[in-house]
């Protein structure tokens, strides 16, 4: 399992556990919020600033983490296949350490990402500034493809927590975003099998959080789990899906109101992916 921004191992504990009711072993990359600091050494490079930032070095040490998780999951399965369970950043890392590293590639059939942001931001957008530096970028230029085959499968899981909203007005300007299901605006909120869809009108919260869809995929108003839109959180060629009511982290999340990704009943709808 490929941590998200920000998380430590002990936030997928109970995600483990839960997994393991189903009879599938797990293994978490080892790392600690405070490794995230080594991002840092970015900002010493020209790159940073010019926004072509690639992720080697900069992240070497988590592409290392997580090898090491791949490397003791392979001891597990005596060779098996292997599945990759990308949280957050933790899916285009996926992608990132599945080109660099090509010898666990031979193993691994599934890449399942939750809530992972998957797309550049778009360029030109007034008041869009690409948070990666670059990386997504240089992912989507230089790694392979998603493809839904007999021997490798992307599945990409998305959100609907919360519908943004634009900093002032009631919509975006017209802007080109695909997205694979209607992204439809509930009048009040509506509770579903998963948990609760947000969506009562601009409120002081709906703004700031369609600023962050907005920085991520150049449109405020869009549902998303909170942090990563819908749209950005799925791939071509992939198997893509969105769950209603699921919000993005496990930090900050509730099993009965507020579900995320890894909450049972969430995992209840996607692991078969993995039982497969």
């Amino acid at each position: 399992m490929y941590l998200g921004l920000g998380n430590n191992t002990g936030d997928y504990q109970k995600l483990t556990l839960t997994l393991q009711g189903y009879g599938v072993s797990t293994v978490v990359a080892k790392v600690s919020r405070i490794d995230w600091l080594r991002n840092a050494a970015g900002l010493v490079d020209p790159n940073y600033w010019r926004g072509t930032l690639q992720p080697r070095p900069v992240l070497d040490w988590y592409l290392n983490r997580v090898d090491e998780a791949v490397n003791e999951a392979l001891k597990q399965s005596q060779g098996g296949p292997l599945s990759i369970i990308g949280h957050s950043a933790g899916g285009w890392l996926a992608r990132v350490y599945m080109e660099e590293f090509t010898e666990a590639n031979k193993n691994i059939s599934l890449l399942l990402t939750l809530g992972s942001p998957l797309q550049p931001p778009p360029k030109g957008v007034s008041g869009v500034v690409d948070q990666t530096r670059g990386l997504l970028d240089y992912v989507e230029k230089n790694c392979r493809k998603a493809v839904y085959t007999p021997e490798l499968r992307y599945v990409c899981i998305a959100g609907r927590y919360i519908y943004g909203s634009r900093l002032f007005g009631n919509s975006d300007p017209a802007t080109s975003i695909p997205v694979s299901i209607e992204q439809s605006v509930p009048d009040a909120s509506i509770t579903s099998e998963s948990g609760t869809l947000i969506s009562t009108g601009a409120t002081f919260r709906t703004r700031f959080v369609g600023q962050g869809y907005k920085q991520v995929c150049g449109q405020a108003d869009v549902w998303g789990d909170g942090v990563v839109p819908e749209v950005s959180a799925h791939l071509e060629g992939a198997l893509n899906i969105s769950f209603d009511g699921v919000y993005h982290s496990p930090v900050g999340s509730d099993d009965e109101s507020r579900p995320w990704y890894g909450s049972p009943a969430i995992v209840e709808q996607w692991v078969h992916h993995l039982l497969n």
